[in-house]
């Protein structure tokens, strides 16, 4: 089960695996029906892994919980509530989720709780969670009580826990002061993780999110590389609401520019207003790489981003963390630790594969997203299939 949608009060949740495993047939036939940025002719660098996904990383696992409800006039407290939450596991949720892992800000107007300690330690402990920008106290509390319910610590330690929690800001579309995430939503999310193919758009954290003022949220892609460079898998999966209309480029075309009406903020931002909004990026490797190379692969989404036209504005929280399921065993309490690591002159491949599945994972979220009327009418329309296709054509660029 990936993904849980509430309506109106939000039923008590049933986690029976009966309903598990139809909820995960019923996301895999959405997936599978919904194109993605290829499926339109959309030309990306790089040899893309089975499922285009950061689940393509064996082991990794995603959930969404979607909550929606109401519409008109916003009434804090009530709604209308466009929001969720997204999990990310690097070993799924009945694995050990320790990882090497590294983080970086291209600019830090945003949140990612815990990335101290993965900065001192190298390590990150437990699961990558994203949620909206007010609801990533609750998400935190209970990530610790989640994996507190799940299993003892050692005989000798206390039960202790610094979550990764992430955030972008959907208060455009949602009502984010209404604290409509709470932990059952967070359980939900975490219990439903899964691998296999994940579902983009409007969906988890990213339900309430506006990409370059069309309809954002989630959106995944990988790479694989070649068997001389090793074979390693790179995956991405980011939350996406960032940037305004002029400065969207699709593979290298000035779409946002072809494609200029109905903008998401028009009338409520100057044009000074360069940029507008955050993005979360979360880059999962199976390459044997320690921590400080893998800041070094969380840095290179930047350039994946500039690909798609971000400045990355003052206003943004462009956060990103990296890590790699190579490597078990990084967190043994006692003794030395044998570890791999991939050579510095070798790293170049992942490089490339991490910044050309950005710049595919932004594209994807926006091509799933579909058009959402939130709070006091505010509207972010699809990005249009159609209209795309035509301006890809219009410069050379549609691949089929």
């Amino acid at each position: 089960m990936s993904r849980f949608v509430y309506f109106a009060a939000g039923p008590r949740l049933f986690l029976a695996a009966a309903l598990s495993v139809f909820f995960a047939a019923s996301v895999a036939a959405q997936t599978a029906a919904k194109p993605r940025a290829r499926d339109l002719g959309v030309p990306f660098d790089g040899t893309p892994g089975l499922l285009n996904a950061i689940t393509d990383v064996a082991g990794v696992e995603v959930g969404h919980t979607t909550l929606i409800s109401g519409e008109g006039k916003l009434i804090v407290g009530q709604g209308p509530v466009r929001t969720g939450v997204t999990a990310i596991l690097p070993r799924g949720k009945n694995g050990n989720n320790n990882v090497f892992a590294g983080w970086f800000s291209l600019n830090g107007n945003g949140e990612m709780t815990g990335t101290t300690w993965v900065e001192e330690s190298g390590i990150l402990e437990g699961p990558v969670m994203i949620t909206n920008t007010h609801s990533v106290g609750v998400v935190r509390d209970a990530v610790i009580a989640w994996r507190v319910r799940r299993g003892a610590p050692e005989a000798d330690e206390y039960w202790w826990s610094l979550p990764v929690v992430a955030e972008t800001w959907d208060g455009w579309l949602n009502d984010v002061n209404g604290f409509h995430v709470k932990p059952d939503h967070v359980f939900a999310a975490l219990d439903s993780a899964h691998g296999g193919p994940v579902e983009e758009g409007s969906v988890g954290g990213g339900t309430g999110m506006i990409c370059n003022e069309f309809k954002g949220g989630i959106g995944t892609a990988s790479r694989v590389l070649s068997a001389q460079q090793g074979g390693y898998t790179v995956g991405v999966l980011v939350q996406c609401n960032y940037g305004r209309r002029p400065n969207l480029r699709i593979a290298g075309v000035p779409v946002g520019r072809e494609i200029p009406d109905k903008p998401a903020y028009a009338g409520a931002l100057s044009a000074d207003v360069l940029d507008r909004g955050s993005i979360i990026i979360v880059v999962a490797t199976n390459a044997p790489l320690l921590p400080h190379q893998l800041k070094r692969l969380a840095r290179r989404t930047s350039l994946g981003l500039g690909r798609d036209g971000s400045i990355s504005g003052n206003g943004s929280g462009d956060i990103f963390i990296a890590f790699s399921t190579a490597n078990p065993g990084v967190d043994a309490p006692k003794g030395v630790v044998p570890v791999g690591m991939l050579s510095n002159d070798a790293i170049d491949p992942l490089f490339a594969a991490t910044v050309q599945a950005t710049e595919e994972a932004v594209v994807n979220a926006m091509v799933a997203a579909d058009t959402m009327i939130g709070r006091d009418g505010h509207t972010a329309i699809a990005l249009p299939h159609d209209r795309l296709r035509d301006v890809l054509k219009k410069y050379n660029r549609l691949a089929n």
